[in-house]
């Protein structure tokens, strides 16, 4: 369970950057349930379907305590209102392949400028919280596991470089102007909702229509994959927690597994043989994540929730309700 204090029952004015994203819809659904008012903000870029993005926001565009901004961050951050207690950061340009060549003026710039813009931003608004959704990825290839975070960080692609820069922002305005920033480290996060480019929504699309799911490299390479619910409740025992102000924190679901045995796993759950499809393992991948969740444990009482065998059968479930 995580800790409950007085700071979660009281309901806060939020804002929830990248907020029709995977996460950001997920955490901000979470909120606007807790009674919090919730102030969003997406570009809907084309990295993959925007109708994607709108369809995980629908029902929260008639809430009452919801305003969206349709805007890219660096250009609205004069136009983001006032009186804001919580800041989810969850926005940036994703993936680790598209990272590579001519699209990495897009990754400094929704990654990294756009993080130190919206740090500008707090440290004249001044809100009680700056939660920044970093990365597994600032790790790159380590030589023990599992990945602490006081280890030697060495980025394997320009996408884990920017999540690496933004999150050293949050700790640089932290340190010199008092913003009250905390650092998640999010490990492989899955669950319905899922971006379409990520490997468990590829998996079980191409299982539900009879083809072979593409795996790249020989599928023994291992991931902690964190539930999107646990990503959601260490997001709030982030807001709540006074100890996390200035921290970083792993955030991992415990659930290390190889992909070999995931592909196993939707086998099971789809109650028929898996074959894959097996390409050449992707530049700037790394071989292995596991999170050392100890910090997060003891600092924040973070303690996840669903295994990767439940959380791959809601995931699984969730493709059926959506037709």
């Amino acid at each position: 369970m995580h800790k409950v204090t007085d700071d979660l029952k009281s309901k806060k004015m939020c804002l929830v950057t990248g907020a029709a994203g995977f996460i950001g819809s997920h955490l901000v659904r979470h909120l606007l349930g807790e009674g919090h008012r919730v102030t969003g903000i997406d570009s809907f870029t084309d990295y993959y379907d925007p109708k994607i993005k709108w369809n995980n926001i629908a029902d929260l565009l008639q809430h009452s305590q919801f305003d969206l901004i349709e805007a890219d961050l660096v250009e609205a951050i004069d136009s983001l209102p006032g009186a804001v207690e919580w800041v989810f950061h969850q926005a940036a340009q994703a993936g680790v392949r598209a990272s590579w060549g001519s699209e990495f003026e897009q990754y400094t710039r929704q990654n990294i400028l756009a993080t130190q813009c919206l740090l500008e931003w707090a440290r004249v608004e001044k809100p009680q919280r700056f939660i920044f959704a970093s990365s597994s990825s600032v790790y790159g290839n380590v030589e023990k596991l599992p990945m602490h975070e006081d280890d030697s960080l060495k980025p394997l692609s320009p996408y884990g470089v920017t999540k690496l820069a933004a999150e050293n922002l949050c700790t640089l305005y932290h340190e010199n102007f008092a913003v009250p920033t905390v650092s998640l480290r999010y490990f492989t996060v899955y669950g319905p909702g899922q971006r379409p480019d990520m490997a468990f929504h590829r998996f079980i699309r191409a299982i539900m229509e009879g083809k072979e799911p593409t795996l790249y490299g020989s599928g023994d390479q291992t991931r902690d994959f964190t539930y999107i619910d646990d990503i959601v409740s260490a997001n709030l025992a982030a807001a709540v927690n006074p100890q996390a102000v200035g921290r970083v924190y792993n955030i991992g679901g415990g659930s290390r597994i190889s992909l070999n045995g995931v592909i196993a796993l939707l086998a099971e759950i789809a109650a028929k043989p898996v074959r894959v499809k097996r390409e050449e393992l992707s530049a700037g991948d790394p071989l292995h994540t596991f999170a050392d969740t100890r910090r997060a444990k003891n600092e924040l009482g973070y303690y996840p929730q669903t295994g990767i065998e439940v959380g791959l059968q809601k995931m699984y479930a969730s493709f059926g309700r959506a037709g």
